[in-house]
Formats: structure tokens, sequence, C-alpha cells
């Protein structure tokens, strides 16, 4: 069994271990590196992807990423004890190389977030407090296809994303207090530029 990860400086070490491997690193092994039980590491890597501005503001990709999340939400809304996700993004692989140049670059503003970030209000973040926090995460990717209409409005929805990764990785409840008062004031701006 994977030993749980509690900062994002745990999450880039385990990363990195599983980097020196190998020459390339699939979805499948980084899965397996940082554990399958936790929602946390997933959201956080869905959230980098849609909060970075060339990429998530890249037409269909918004839309993709919701998918994800509400596959990953979903299931640990029905208690799966380990997330799955389809064969075809399991087989995907980076090389070693960028994986590096991206870990080595994280660790800096990792430092930063972990300094900020620590166990407090947890009964937000675990047990049936998690539920709460995959639900806001299935509105969030239920409104995302919208925001692909609302300019950089899917970048907040992926720093949202990223705040509650944290949130559920950390075991820090403030945090997705926090994230989750983003959320409500980014549905309200998307449903109002929608209508």
């Amino acid at each position: 069994m994977t030993e749980n990860i509690t900062t994002l400086s745990e999450l880039i070490d385990r990363m990195v271990d599983i980097a020196e491997q190998q020459e390339r690193v699939s979805v499948d092994e980084l899965l397996d590196s940082i554990g399958t039980r936790s929602l946390g590491p997933l959201l956080l890597v869905a959230g980098l992807i849609t909060l970075a501005p060339v990429i998530g503001d890249i037409p269909g990709v918004p839309t993709l990423i919701a998918a994800m999340v509400i596959l990953m939400a979903g299931q640990l809304l029905f208690q799966r004890e380990h997330l799955w996700m389809p064969q075809w993004v399991l087989n995907r692989s980076i090389s070693i190389s960028k994986m590096h140049k991206m870990l080595g670059w994280s660790r800096r503003p990792a430092r930063f977030v972990d300094r900020y970030t620590q166990a407090r209000l947890t009964q937000i973040v675990e047990g049936k407090g998690q539920n709460l926090v995959a639900i806001v995460c299935i509105a969030i990717a239920l409104a995302m296809p919208l925001m692909e209409f609302v300019p950089f409005s899917a970048n907040f929805a992926g720093l949202a994303l990223t705040a509650l990764g944290l949130s559920l990785i950390s075991r820090d409840g403030a945090l997705a207090l926090v994230a989750m008062a983003v959320v409500g004031a980014l549905l309200g701006v998307v449903i109002y530029q929608v209508i």
C-alpha cells in the first residue's frame, strides 16, 4: 500500500523516484507511485493543466479535463477503493528529460505552498467531508464546457481544482473552504455571462 502524501514536496519526490528508473514514464506508473486511493494528486494535476494559460485556453481542453474530473470525483462519491482511469490515458507517457525539467521547476513553488498549507478543519476534507469536495468538483466540471465561451474562466476553474487537490493532499479544510467560495463566485459569473 502506498504511503499517504501530505505535501506537494512529497508528491514531487515520489514522482522523481519513479522517473529515475527508465527513459519514459507512463501515467499508469505515475499513478502507482502517488497512489490511486487519493483524489488529491489527480485533481491537482487536472487543475494545473486547466490553470496553465496556453494549455487551458485551447478549445476542447477544459471539456476533456471536465470529463476526467467527473470520472474521478464520481468514483470518490461511490466509495471506490482505487480510482479507475481508461487504459488509453494510463498508457500515455512522458520522457524522463521533460519530467525532470517539470519537476525541477516545481520544487520552489511547492516549498512555498507547503509553508502555508497544514492539517486544519480536517473534517471538511476527510471521510464524509470528501463527498462535499467531490460534489463541488463535479459542479466545476459540469460548468467547464460553458466556461470555454467566457474568456479566462476555465483558468479560474483550474485554480479552484488545484486548490481543492492541494486541500485534500495537505488535509487543509480551510483551503478547501476558500476554494469553494471561489467556485461559488466563478459559477455566478459564468451564469451571468452566459445568460
